[in-house]
C-alpha cells in the first residue's frame, strides 16, 4: 500500500478487523520512528507526538480519581452547559441508543459531568472508566476524541488503533467542543462513543451539528435576556445626563445615550459596582442592574495616564492549550481578558512583527493568502475596539511604548494547536527562530 494519507471514508470502507490491523501498523511505525504504510491522519499524528513529549504511557490504564459526588453536582450546577443538555440529548441519545454507543458530556477541564445511550455499552464504558466524574484529557488519557477536541477546539473523531493508549483501541469516538456564544468561552466537550464496530464517518457531522444547535439555543437565551435588562435599563437611560451605557454581566450593550453604541465591552474579571477605569470609556461610576450593570462615564478630568498611552505592559499568555489570554497593565491599573482562537492568532503574530504588518502580509501569515485582507482587517478592527490604546496600525502593530511579553509554552510544538496558520505552524515546526518580543 503506498503512503498516502488515512481518512475515515477509507476506513469505513474496510472490514472492521482490516481497519483495526492497518491501524494498528499505522501506529507502531510511526511510535517507533518508522514510514507507516499509511501516513495517520494529521490530527491524530499531531496529539501523538504530544502524547510522547508528555511522556505519556500507551500501556497504562484509563481509570482516574472521580470527582466527588457533590463536586460533580457543583459542576453540573454551575455549566451552562446543563441549559443544553435537553437540546443534546434529543440530537444525540437516541441515535447512540440505537446505533449501540453513548452520548457522553464533559466540562471544560474533560472531566464527565452526564452520560446516557445504550445500557450494554454503558456498562461496557465502566471497564474504561468512562464515567461521570472521570477525566478525559489528552494529559490523563491519551488520544481520544474529548481530550483531543479539547486539545484543538474543534470537533474530533478517534478510531481505534488512533487512540494512543491500548485499552482504548477498541473503541470508537467522535467530539465537539461547545462554546457560550456571548464570550466564546470553552464550555466543554459533547461525544458520542462506542464499540470499534459502531464506527461510521458520518457521526462526526452529527456531533458537530447537535454542537451547534446547542450553542444557538445558547445565543437565543442570551438575545432574551439583553431585552430583558433593556426594558429596565431604558427607562433609567432616558433620565441620566451625560453618556451611559447598559451592559450585561458578559459586557454586551443593552442600552446607550450620549455615546455612539458598540457590540461589546471587555469588563475585567473583578467587575464590581463603584469607580473603575475602562481603557475604552475612561473612568466610571458603576451600579448593578437586574442582569447587569449601568455604567455613567465621569466627564471630569481622567487621571494621569488614564488617557492615551495610559498602557505600558501587554501581557500575551499562549501557554495553555485552550485558553489564551492578554492582560493590560498601566498607570490607571490592569485588565485582561480571554482570546478568540483567530485573535490570539494575529496577536501573536504582531508580536512576532515589531515592526508592523500590512492587512496582506497578515493573509499571507493566518491563510497562505494575500488576498484575504477584508478578514484580516475585520478580525482586527473587532481585536482594536478592546485594545485601541496599545495597537496601532497601518501598519497594524504594538505601539512602540508599549513592552510585550508573549508567554509561549514549553514545547514549541504545542503553540496554538488548533492553528492552521502558515506562520503559527512554521514556529511550531521549528523552520523559524523568531519568538516575539519579550518583556
Amino acid at each position: 500500500m503506498n503512503n498516502t494519507q488515512l481518512d475515515l471514508n477509507r476506513l469505513a470502507a474496510m472490514d472492521s478487523a482490516q481497519a483495526t490491523r492497518l491501524l494498528l501498523k499505522v501506529r507502531e511505525a510511526t511510535l517507533s520512528g518508522r514510514t507507516p504504510p499509511v501516513a495517520p491522519r494529521p490530527v491524530i499524528d499531531a496529539s501523538w507526538r504530544r502524547m510522547f513529549r508528555l511522556g505519556l504511557n500507551p500501556d497504562q490504564g484509563t481509570s482516574s480519581v472521580l470527582l466527588r459526588r457533590d463536586e460533580l453536582e457543583e459542576r453540573r450546577r454551575t455549566t451552562a452547559l446543563g441549559e443544553v443538555m435537553r437540546t443534546l440529548s434529543a440530537g444525540l441519545a437516541g441515535i447512540a441508543d440505537a446505533s449501540m454507543q453513548i452520548m457522553v458530556v464533559t466540562d471544560e477541564q474533560g472531566r464527565v459531568l452526564w452520560r446516557e445511550g445504550n445500557m450494554a455499552v454503558l456498562r461496557r464504558a465502566h471497564g474504561i472508566c468512562l464515567e461521570e466524574g472521570a477525566a478525559w484529557s489528552e494529559h490523563d488519557t491519551g488520544t481520544n476524541a474529548v481530550g483531543t477536541a479539547l486539545a484543538m477546539g474543534r470537533a474530533v473523531q478517534v478510531h481505534s488503533a488512533e487512540h494512543y493508549v491500548h485499552q482504548l483501541h477498541n473503541w470508537t469516538c467522535a467530539a465537539a467542543p461547545v462554546h457560550d456564544p456571548r464570550d466564546q468561552r470553552l464550555l466543554g466537550i459533547v461525544d458520542v462513543s462506542g464499540p470499534a464496530s459502531s464506527f461510521h464517518p458520518a457521526t462526526l457531522a452529527l456531533v458537530a451539528s447537535v454542537a451547534q444547535l446547542a450553542e444557538a439555543e445558547m445565543r437565543q437565551r442570551h438575545l432574551r435576556s439583553i431585552e430583558r435588562l433593556r426594558s429596565v435599563a431604558a427607562p433609567i437611560l432616558c433620565r441620566v445626563g451625560g453618556r451611559a451605557i447598559a451592559v450585561d454581566t458578559h459586557g454586551w450593550t443593552a442600552a446607550v445615550t450620549g455615546m455612539a453604541p458598540v457590540d461589546r465591552l471587555a469588563l475585567p474579571k473583578s467587575f464590581r459596582a463603584g469607580r473603575t477605569w475602562l481603557p475604552s470609556l475612561g473612568m466610571c461610576a458603576v451600579e448593578p442592574l437586574p442582569g447587569g450593570w449601568l455604567l455613567r462615564v465621569e466627564e471630569e478630568t481622567p487621571p494621569a495616564g488614564a488617557g492615551s498611552g495610559a498602557a505600558s505592559r501587554v501581557v500575551l499568555d499562549l501557554s495553555r492549550p485552550r485558553r489564551w489570554t492578554v492582560a493590560v497593565s498601566g498607570a490607571a491599573g490592569s485588565w485582561s481578558q480571554e482570546l478568540s482562537p483567530r485573535h490570539a492568532e494575529l496577536l501573536y503574530l504582531l508580536a512576532l512583527h515589531p515592526e508592523g504588518r500590512t492587512a496582506a502580509d497578515l493573509a499571507q501569515d493566518v491563510f497562505g493568502d494575500r488576498t484575504r485582507t477584508v478578514t484580516v482587517r475585520a478580525e482586527l478592527s473587532r481585536v482594536r475596539r478592546n485594545l485601541a490604546g496599545v495597537l496601532a496600525h497601518r501598519p497594524y502593530r504594538f505601539s512602540e511604548e508599549v513592552e510585550v511579553e508573549v508567554v509561549t509554552p514549553s514545547h514549541p510544538a504545542d503553540l496554538l494547536p488548533h492553528s492552521t496558520a502558515p506562520a503559527v505552524r512554521a514556529v511550531r515546526e521549528g523552520r523559524t527562530g523568531r519568538a516575539g518580543r519579550a518583556g
